[in-house]
C-alpha cells in the first residue's frame, strides 16, 4: 500500500523593502564613479563590497579609503583584500582634496587599510590627507576612520595633530568574538585610541557590529568601556 503524505507549502511573504538593493543609476552615480577612477582613488564602497555603494554614490558621496586598497590584516567581517601593500602615493592627499571639492561634500569621511609593515602605520599620509582636504575646503568638516597603528601612540599623534572634526575608530565586537572577528586587533588597544583621542580634545566615534554571536550583557560592558573612554558618538550596526 502506498501511502501519501502531503505538507501543506508555507505563503512566501515578500522581502522588506530594505533588503532590496536597488541596481546604480542616475547621473550623480556615474559622476562619482568617474570623478574617482580619474583621480585613481579607492572607496570603501568598492573595496569592501558595500551593498549600499549604489545608494550613496548616487546621492553623490562615497567614502575615501586611502594607503591603497590591500590591508595587512585578515578581519573576518572585511572584504577588503589581505596581502602586501604597494607602495605610499604620496600624491594621493591632493587627489582625495580635489575629489571632495569637485563633489561639493560638505561632510567628507575618509578610512583606509592597516599598513602594519609600515613605521608609523601611515599616519603621515593619514596627516596629510587631513591637511589637503580642510586647505582645499574650508568649510567641510571631516571625519576620520583610523587603525590602530599598533600602539604606537607616537603615530597616532600624527594623527591628532592635523585635527579632524571627527576622530572615529572602530571596536567592531565584544572582546570574546576578538579572535574570531577581528584577530589582528586587541580590545583594550582600541579602546586606548579612543581614550587618547579624546584626551586631545577631539570628537570621538566609535561603532559595533550586531548579529555576530554577542550577546546583551556583553554589548552593555563595551558601552560602558567607551563611556570610560569618553566617547561621543556610537553606532550600532551590521
Amino acid at each position: 500500500m502506498n501511502h501519501k503524505v502531503f505538507v501543506e507549502k508555507e505563503e512566501s511573504l515578500p522581502k522588506p523593502p530594505w533588503l532590496k538593493v536597488r541596481l546604480p543609476t542616475g547621473e550623480p552615480y556615474w559622476r562619482v564613479k568617474e570623478l574617482l577612477e580619474q583621480h585613481d582613488l579607492h572607496t570603501v564602497c568598492e573595496s569592501a563590497a558595500c551593498p549600499n555603494r549604489g545608494e550613496c554614490w548616487a546621492r553623490g558621496t562615497a567614502t575615501f579609503m586611502i594607503l591603497g586598497n590591500v590591508c595587512t590584516r585578515s578581519c573576518g567581517f572585511c572584504n577588503v583584500i589581505t596581502g602586501k601593500p604597494t607602495e605610499l602615493d604620496l600624491e594621493e592627499p591632493a587627489r582625495v582634496a580635489e575629489a571632495v571639492s569637485k563633489l561639493s561634500l560638505k561632510y567628507a569621511v575618509i578610512t583606509s587599510v592597516n599598513r602594519d609593515e609600515l613605521k608609523d602605520g601611515g599616519a603621515a599620509v593619514w596627516a596629510e590627507t587631513i591637511r589637503s582636504v580642510r586647505a582645499l575646503n574650508p568649510d567641510t568638516a571631516i571625519e576620520v576612520l583610523i587603525p590602530d597603528f599598533c600602539s604606537n601612540w607616537q603615530a597616532l599623534d600624527v594623527v591628532l595633530a592635523a585635527r579632524p572634526d571627527v576622530l572615529n575608530h572602530n571596536i567592531e565586537t565584544v572582546p570574546r568574538l576578538y579572535l574570531e572577528v577581528r584577530p589582528q586587533g586587541r580590545y583594550d588597544r582600541s579602546l586606548e585610541v579612543l581614550a587618547r583621542s579624546k584626551k586631545a580634545g577631539l570628537t570621538t566615534k566609535s561603532g559595533l557590529m550586531m548579529g555576530l554571536g554577542e550577546r546583551d550583557e556583553e554589548v552593555l560592558e563595551v558601552m560602558k568601556d567607551w563611556r570610560k573612554a569618553g566617547v561621543d558618538l556610537i553606532t550600532l550596526g551590521q
